[in-house]
């Protein structure tokens, strides 16, 4: 495994408070989507059952808020509402292997120095914080992912309001550094806007200046997309040739649109049921390895949840999923992490600088 992805440390199954640990317990489900009394809900760090004679089991695929079924020695992270009446939901509320349940919170910790003191100044990062460490990092985790991972791009409309972040994005996708994108209606509406009337909500998207009637031209954009039946479609018909869209539906890169309240129109590939956007994505939280969260907070913060903090690979080895959250404020990033996501990175900047440092050290 590549440098840049730091070494798993599994629990030590043999120290004496775990190795007396008993078997883990499962109580069925007593209908369709209710789980029993004293159920188990995960976190987004490793999570083990103790399935006897010193066996530990890792859930895969795991999420917060979510419950263990365990059938045999398969453990499977399921969502409360999903559960089917039957299912051996995993019991017990702690997490340290009294119930046969561990939590491995510090897989990835680096090594403890020495010389690190119990006070310090700036152990969190703030607007005062320089971010070049945090570019250098992602630059080497995105170039490794391209060719061994998953990256997913949860993206807000301000990607697409401006000319160099819409390129810079659209080169990053044709590139390979983009497998699945997640946004709602307003990235995709703008993003085909811009490819046509090369406007995001009615300014231009190099000059900003306001265009005459502009304001049309997002909900004319949405007509002319409903007009063709897809968003597919309706690139051949109108002749687009470039955007994020355009990028994705050419490279053959997945994209998911949840819809929301206030949604217009929405495009045809809007997903409007709530459950069945979470469901679709909850299957690119599945495989990510690298996530980058750009200028949207309630899309990061619901993915954030669906994310977990490590991936089993195919050949069963353990790796972090690296989270990066990319805003103006520090709100998003605390809000995030208040949320359970505590690993993800923080980046604080607008989008057009964030994207063209991408773009200017990935490009070629």
């Amino acid at each position: 495994m590549s440098s840049i992805i730091p070494h798993y440390n599994a629990p030590d199954f043999s120290l004496p408070e775990l190795a007396v640990a008993p078997r883990v317990k499962t109580v069925a489900a007593p209908k369709d989507g209710v789980v029993p009394d004293n159920y188990h809900g995960t976190s987004n760090y490793p999570e083990y059952l103790h399935a006897g004679d010193g066996k530990w089991l890792l859930a895969a695929e795991s999420r917060m808020d979510s419950v263990l079924v365990l059938n045999g020695e398969n453990v499977e992270v399921v969502e409360a509402r999903r559960v089917k009446q039957g299912d051996p939901v995993v019991v017990g509320r702690t997490e340290n292997g009294e119930e046969g349940i561990y939590v491995h919170t510090t897989g990835f910790d680096p090594p403890a120095s020495e010389n690190e003191d119990k006070f310090a100044f700036r152990t969190r990062g703030t607007r005062e914080t320089p971010f070049s460490r945090c570019y250098d990092d992602l630059y080497q985790v995105l170039r490794h992912d391209r060719e061994h991972g998953h990256i997913v791009w949860v993206l807000g409309p301000a990607v697409a309001f401006d000319k160099d972040s819409r390129d810079a994005m659209q080169g990053l996708i044709e590139n390979g550094y983009c497998h699945g994108l997640l946004a709602g209606n307003a990235l995709a509406t703008h993003d085909l806007e811009a490819a046509y009337f090369r406007t995001g909500l009615g300014q231009d998207i190099y000059t900003q200046h306001l265009k005459p009637l502009g304001h049309y031209n997002h909900l004319d954009i949405i007509n002319a997309v409903r007009k063709a039946g897809s968003i597919k479609q309706a690139i051949t018909d109108l002749q687009l040739k470039d955007g994020i869209i355009y990028a994705c539906e050419q490279q053959q890169v997945p994209y998911v649109l949840a819809g929301s309240i206030r949604d217009d129109g929405p495009l045809p590939e809007v997903i409007a049921d709530v459950y069945a956007a979470q469901d679709a994505m909850r299957a690119h939280a599945r495989e990510a390895t690298t996530v980058i969260a750009l200028a949207t907070q309630l899309h990061s913060i619901a993915f954030g949840n669906m994310v977990p903090s490590y991936r089993v690979m195919e050949d069963g080895s353990v790796r972090p999923v690296f989270f990066y959250i990319v805003d103006m404020t520090e709100f998003s990033a605390d809000k995030l992490a208040n949320r359970g996501s505590a690993q993800a990175v923080a980046i604080l900047t607008n989008a057009q600088d964030f994207m063209m440092n991408l773009w200017n050290n990935l490009k070629g």
